[in-house]
């Protein structure tokens, strides 16, 4: 009796001992537990997006369009030269523009010009012969760029692409119209202008192609800040007699490009990436053709998810007057300043032809927070000599020191440490360059300390120590953003997540295929590939 009186009383001290020793055990089991390393991680493929100039990214400038039109004339006024009689009129929603049997030209102002912009002519339909396109022109000086769609008896025939400096025409190219494009009915014509250059494609039935590739920077050098201001964007027709154009719309904008790269978490000046209106806020090059076409963008992302989000163009302004269309680059927000701050890789030095120029590593700056529509930042070479790439750089609070990893030109481009003691000047080598090729250079932490990073054309992404770059090993990745037939320097860009999200790393990724159709050797990759991690 009294065993069984006081059993149910001795089970619940032995059940309540138990529980305590295996709590204990399991906390001593967590302090005792290996720390998080990269080599621990299998950072698998979650998803994969490519953005060619998304309609639905687009960030709009300036547009003519018809069906919203009170007072054509006033809204869109006819300016510059014109010759003969030309009709404009508001039908079904579309702009048409005609000429009785006598030839005529027109222009109508759409609005202003960026150099870095995307400019887009939806043309509905053509009857008779001439050209309808879009143009950019010096309101002080007889200068100006034009890009035509040419027509023949309803049919269109050809891209043309003119520019003029003093009155005087010093380019003249036409691209023959490609054979699988339709030649007649609703086409759009699509200028990304590249600062330096351009590319013209043409758009029809879902699928973007591209025709012509032409530079102008050898007649007029346009990232001046004070042309910027003195160029506009027209609507230039030059028709037969008895011809008319409909159009649904004009437009200018700031777009994703053809392919996006070179992707960059913007962190704090730690090195953590920011987490900002839950949303993960990234650099990309966003792409054109070569160097120094690029240009540098801002995207977006809820990292829980893959909703990327084209925010925003950056350029770059060293006080010599030019705007300047830099990228790869590391942007940080410096607490204690409040200002925007990091590096960029000096490629537009590429496109100067007034005098010569050498490719250095800037350290930027902007007091306005430059990740939202079209930013300037101030710039200045961090005095590094060489011509070295994809800059990322930390503040050590151990060791009070700035820390700057490097694509080193040694060579071949391989992974240097510098150090300073001051962000924007006075580095020291203190590591490196490694043995192998190296891309994407990355400083950043798994579990609890940091950890070197880069992607190499030997198929692998390297692990290195930090600061000293020792070998540690190479990321485990499913399903790598590559193929045999395809090139492996790609940005290893991890990203650690505070709890609660799905995974608690995360890597965006691009690939290294390049857009259809562009001229060797040209820089056009590619799609953004998503990836999760757990330890």
């Amino acid at each position: 009796m009294k065993y069984h009186r006081f059993c149910p009383r001795r089970r619940t001290l032995v059940v309540l001992i138990t529980a305590v020793l295996q709590c204990v055990l399991s906390i001593d089991g967590l302090a005792q537990s290996p720390e998080v390393t990269p080599q621990s991680l299998v950072f698998r493929r979650q998803a994969t997006r490519r953005m060619i100039f998304d309609r639905s990214q687009q960030i709009p400038l300036s547009s003519l369009q018809p069906d919203k039109i009170v007072g054509l004339d006033l809204m869109h006024p006819v300016v510059g030269d014109t010759t003969g009689e030309t009709w404009a009129a508001i039908e079904a929603g579309r702009l048409k523009i005609s000429t009785d049997e006598h030839n005529a030209s027109s222009q109508r102002w759409v609005g202003g010009f960026n150099p870095f912009a995307t400019y887009e002519l939806g043309l509905h339909q053509f009857d008779g012969s001439g050209r309808i396109g879009v143009s950019f022109h010096d309101t002080e000086q007889n200068d100006f760029l034009s890009a035509c769609i040419v027509a023949k008896d309803g049919r269109y025939q050809a891209i043309e692409w003119v520019v003029v400096k003093d009155g005087q025409e010093v380019s003249r190219q036409e691209y023959a119209w490609p054979d699988d494009v339709r030649t007649t009915g609703p086409i759009r014509l699509r200028v990304q202008m590249l600062a330096v250059g351009v590319n013209l494609y043409l758009d029809s039935d879902g699928k973007s192609q591209l025709v012509g590739y032409p530079d102008f920077n050898e007649h007029l050098e346009l990232r001046h800040k004070d042309l910027i201001s003195r160029y506009e964007f027209r609507l230039s027709s030059d028709l037969e007699a008895n011809s008319s154009a409909e159009i649904d719309e004009v437009l200018s904008a700031l777009t994703p490009g053809c392919g996006q790269a070179d992707i960059r978490a913007i962190t704090n000046q730690n090195g953590e990436p920011l987490l900002d209106q839950g949303r993960v806020w990234l650099t990309m090059t966003v792409r054109g053709r070569a160097l120094p076409h690029p240009m540098q963008g801002v995207f977006s992302m809820d990292p829980s998810v893959f909703d990327i989000r084209f925010e925003g163009i950056i350029v770059f302004d060293m006080g010599d007057g030019l705007w300047r269309n830099e990228l790869a680059s590391h942007l940080f927000y410096d607490e204690s300043s409040k200002q925007w701050r990091g590096w960029t890789t000096g490629f537009s030095a590429l496109g100067t032809k007034s005098s010569q120029e050498e490719k250095a590593i800037l350290a930027v700056w902007s007091d306005r927070d430059p990740r939202r529509g079209f930013s300037i930042m101030h710039a200045k070479p961090v005095g590094v000599t060489g011509q070295h790439e994809d800059p990322h750089g930390v503040y050590d609070s151990e060791a009070g020191k700035w820390r700057l990893l490097l694509s080193e030109k040694a060579g071949k481009y391989r992974a240097g440490m510098w150090e300073s003691d001051h962000w924007d000047r006075g580095y020291q080598r203190l590591a490196g360059p490694v043995e192998m090729d190296s891309t994407g250079t990355l400083i950043q932490k798994v579990g609890d300390s940091r950890y070197v990073f880069f992607g190499s054309a030997d198929r692998k992404v390297y692990i290195r120590s930090y600061p000293e770059l020792k070998p540690v090993g190479e990321l485990n990745m499913h399903l790598p953003p590559w193929n045999e037939n395809t090139g492996t320097r790609i940005w290893p860009n991890i990203i650690p997540l505070p709890d609660g999200f799905p995974a608690p790393y995360i890597a965006l990724m691009m690939d290294r295929q390049n857009y259809p159709g562009m001229p060797k050797s040209n820089w056009t990759y590619g799609a953004m590939y998503l990836y999760h991690a757990h330890p």
